[in-house]
């Protein structure tokens, strides 16, 4: 146990700051230095990253719609702001994550429903058709915008279902078969977003640069479940809106 401990040697935290700042090199690319791919390449890591946090968030969160009521504020909030100085109508990554948080919260619904025997077959079959419902409605809200062009969703359909796909053997808290609860291990969440992020980067929408991300990818086993001692949640919130602004004004000052 102690050399697991060891060689898991990354927190929550850290996670989210590798994340940040592959984000900021990305869009320091994207806006300042568009030639400089190694600055695209090296900002892959920022999606698979926080898409993994965001279902290790919602494995551990104890008021879940808070949670989810706090990330779609943030992403309406920002979205209206964006949209009064820019009139444009692409929506950004805290919508995206919000669509997935609703799919992952019906389908930890589903998860109780099915495994608890007190549970009536009617509510197990319902509990069913809302997860599967859920993941209905974030693909036509997906679709609508992308055939109607009225708004595009940041990454489109399969970026919201990445943390779906990381939380598939995610079964704490549930009364799942002991079979089941061993499947809930790093390892197999970590492989089964791997094969959300091949969806993803096959999506037709998706440059090629993305496949760079699967090098990023493995650094999620050194992952050792634990939060971190700083409280940065809110850190990480302001970030988004706060460096886009900042590369804006400098790229606006450059010209």
């Amino acid at each position: 146990m102690l050399k697991l401990e060891k060689v898991r040697f990354l927190n929550g935290n850290q996670i989210k700051i590798i994340a940040a700042i592959s984000m900021l090199l990305d869009h320091i690319g994207v806006t300042l230095y568009p030639q400089n791919m190694l600055l695209r390449i090296l900002g892959r890591a920022a999606m698979p990253f926080f898409a993994f946090m965001i279902a290790e968030g919602c494995r551990y969160t104890k008021n879940k719609p808070l949670h989810l009521g706090l990330i779609a504020g943030f992403g309406v909030a920002f979205q209206t702001v964006y949209y009064l100085f820019c009139r444009d109508t692409y929506l950004n990554i805290f919508i995206t994550f919000s669509l997935s948080i609703l799919v992952i919260y019906a389908m930890q619904h589903f998860k109780k429903c099915l495994f608890d025997k007190e549970k009536s077959l009617l509510l197990q079959i319902a509990s069913g058709l809302l997860f599967v419902g859920s993941i209905c409605f974030v693909w036509i809200f997906c679709a609508i915008g992308e055939r109607y062009l009225y708004y595009t969703v940041d990454y489109g359909f399969w970026g919201c279902m990445l943390p779906v796909f990381a939380s598939i053997f995610d079964f704490h808290q549930t009364p799942a078969p002991t079979l089941l609860q061993k499947t809930d291990c790093l390892p197999l969440r970590v492989c089964a977003m791997i094969l959300g992020y091949a969806f993803f980067q096959r999506s037709s929408f998706m440059p090629q640069i993305t496949m760079y991300a699967f090098a990023f990818i493995p650094l999620l086993f050194f992952y050792n479940g634990k939060k971190g001692k700083a409280n940065m949640k809110y850190f990480f919130y302001i970030f988004y809106p706060a460096h886009l602004v900042l590369l804006q004004a400098i790229a606006m000052f450059l010209v």
